[in-house]
C-alpha cells in the first residue's frame, strides 16, 4: 500500500519545522540519523535513513508537525525507544522520523480512580514505579519494561509477562489523546470503566502500529498491589513435558497464576552465557516460571504446594520456590535477558512471536523441532506459556546472506502455515510492521487485508503516517 507520491524535504521545510517546534528540535545530522534508521530486528533490509529526525516536546508540537508534513505530502514515522522487533519504527519511505522521547511526562496519578495519565516517552518501568508508590499496580509487563516507552507499548499492544491474568497492554488502555495526520487533535475514551458512545477507537488504536494517528497521552487502569508475591522454578526434563503441563495445571489447580513463562535448554544456556550466571537443573530440556500473587500469606502458600505436587505429578524434576526479593529478581533475570542475549551473540536472527490456542502448543513445539532438523537452522524457544504466545528464534550460526534469507524465508512460510492450521496468527505482540508484511495473506482474507486499507486511508487519506507497514 505504497501508492502515494511523496516530496522531499528541502531547505523550506526544514526550516518550517525549525519555526514549528524550534530549531533545537531538528536534527539533520548524519551520525544521529543512523540511529534513527532502525530498530532492533537484525538485517540490512531492515534500515532506512530517514531526512530528519523531530523532537517534538508538547501536543502542539506533534500537530504543527504533522500540518506541515501533511500539506506537503512528507512521510512521517512515529518512533519510540526503538525497542521493537518489527520494523515498525523504520522509516522506510524516508521522511521525518517523530521521536516521542522527549514527551516524557508522567502527568497525573489518580488514586481514587485507579488511573495514572502519562506522555508516551515514559519508560513502562517508571510507571510500574510510580504506581507501586502508591500502593498501585500497573500490570503491563513486558520484558523490555526497563527500556521501552508506553506509546510503544501501545502502538504494538505489547504483552508481556503477566498477560495470562491481566491482558496485554490494551487491557489497560482507557482513554488516548492522539494526533492525527491531518494535525487535528482529538481524545478517545477517559477514566470511564464504561463507554459505548460511538466507535471504539482506543481499541482501534491499541495495536495499529503508529499508522492511524500519533500517540500524545495515555490513561491507564491500575489496580490494588498484592501483598505477597511468589514465584516457582520448575525443570522439566523435556520441552513436551513443560509445555502439556500448563494448560492442566491451570484446570487442575483451579487458579489463573499472574505468568507463566517458558525457556527450552538452549535459550536457557544462551542467557547464563550472557549473564554469567547460572539457575538450578541448568541441563534439564526446559523450565518453567509460575508466579503468583495474593493478599494472604497462608493462603498464597496453599496454592503454591499445590501446583508443586501437579509439577511433581507431571514429571517436574524439582520445585524452586523464590519467596524474597533476591531470588525472584534471579530468575526474572535470566528471563528477561533472553532478548538481549540472542542480539549480543547473533549479529543476525529472526525472533518471531507466533501465538496458538495453549492446547495446540505442544503440537507447535514438535514441529518446530522437525522444522529445526529439516532446515538446519539452529533455534531457541521461549515465551509466554501461558497465553500460548511462543518466541521460536532462529539464529545465523556464520551463513552467508544468501543462504541465511532463503532458509529463514522457507522456515518462516512454513513456521506460519503451521501456527494458522492450528488456529494461531502471526503475531502476539512484536506486530506485523515491515518485517511480516509480505506473510499476512497467510493469516488474513483478502477482504480484511482491503478493510484494513480502507481503514487506513479513512484515517490517513494522503498515506503519510507510518507508510509502507503492516500491508
Amino acid at each position: 500500500m505504497n501508492t502515494a507520491t511523496y516530496s522531499s524535504i528541502d531547505e523550506k521545510i526544514k526550516i518550517l519545522l525549525e519555526e514549528a517546534i524550534g530549531a533545537n528540535n531538528v536534527s539533520a545530522d548524519p551520525e544521529k540519523l543512523e540511529v534513527y534508521s532502525h530498530d532492533e530486528v537484525s538485517g540490512e533490509e531492515y534500515r532506512h535513513m530517514p531526512d530528519l529526525v523531530v523532537f517534538p516536546e508538547t501536543t502542539e508540537h506533534v500537530s504543527k508537525i504533522m500540518k506541515i508534513c501533511n500539506e506537503n505530502r512528507i512521510p512521517v514515522t512515529p518512533r519510540g525507544a526503538g525497542t521493537g522487533l518489527s520494523g515498525g519504527a523504520v522509516p522506510i519511505m524516508g521522511g521525518v522520523v517523530l521521536s516521542i522521547e522527549k514527551m516524557n511526562r508522567i502527568i497525573e496519578m489518580d488514586k481514587e480512580t485507579l488511573t495514572i495519565t502519562i506522555e508516551p516517552g515514559v519508560v513502562t518501568d517508571e510507571i510500574q514505579k510510580m504506581a507501586k508508590e502508591h500502593g498501585l499496580l500497573y500490570a503491563g509487563d513486558p520484558c523490555s519494561s526497563d527500556a521501552s516507552f508506553i506509546g510503544g507499548n501501545v502502538a504494538e499492544n505489547a504483552g508481556g509477562n503477566k498477560v495470562v491474568k491481566y491482558g496485554p497492554t490494551g487491557s489497560h488502555v482507557m482513554g488516548l489523546e492522539v494526533v492525527l495526520p491531518d494535525g487535528t487533535v482529538t481524545t478517545f475514551g477517559g477514566k470511564r470503566v464504561k463507554d459505548v458512545t460511538g466507535l471504539d477507537f482506543v481499541s482501534l488504536m491499541v495495536g495499529s502500529e503508529g499508522t492511524l494517528a500519533v500517540i500524545t497521552k495515555i490513561t491507564l487502569k491500575l489496580t490494588p498491589m498484592p501483598a505477597h508475591i511468589v514465584d516457582l522454578l520448575i525443570p522439566f526434563k523435556t520441552v513436551d513435558e513443560a509445555i502439556k503441563f500448563v494448560p492442566k495445571m491451570m484446570i487442575e489447580a483451579k487458579l489463573i497464576p499472574t505468568a507463566i513463562e517458558f525457556m527450552d535448554n538452549s535459550s536457557l544456556k544462551l542467557t547464563e552465557k550472557f549473564l554469567n550466571s547460572t539457575l538450578p537443573y541448568s541441563e534439564a530440556g526446559s523450565h518453567l516460571i509460575i508466579e503468583l500473587e495474593g493478599n494472604s500469606k497462608e493462603l498464597l502458600a496453599d496454592d503454591y504446594e499445590r501446583i508443586g505436587d501437579l509439577c511433581f505429578e507431571n514429571g517436574a524434576l524439582e520445585v524452586y520456590v523464590a519467596d524474597n526479593k533476591n531470588t525472584r529478581d534471579k530468575i526474572w533475570k535470566a528471563r528477561k535477558a533472553i532478548a538481549e542475549a540472542v542480539s549480543s551473540f547473533y549479529p543476525e536472527f529472526c525472533m518471531e512471536d507466533v501465538v496458538v490456542p495453549i492446547n495446540k502448543i505442544p503440537q507447535l513445539m514438535n514441529f518446530v523441532e522437525e522444522l529445526e532438523k529439516e532446515t538446519g537452522l539452529e533455534t531457541i524457544n521461549f515465551g509466554h506459556a501461558g497465553d500460548g504466545n511462543m518466541h521460536v528464534t532462529f539464529l545465523n550460526a556464520g551463513r552467508t546472506k544468501e543462504e541465511w534469507d532463503e532458509k529463514t524465508n522457507y522456515a518462516l512460510k512454513k513456521l506460519y502455515k503451521k501456527t494458522i492450521e492450528l488456529g494461531g496468527t502471526l503475531s502476539g505482540e512484536h506486530g506485523i510492521g515491515l518485517k511480516r508484511k509480505k506473510y499476512i495473506s497467510i493469516a488474513l482474507p483478502e477482504e480484511q487485508i482491503e478493510l484494513i486499507k480502507r481503514v487506513k486511508l479513512a484515517f490517513d487519506p494522503n498515506n503519510i503516517l507510518n507508510p509502507g507497514k503492516i500491508v
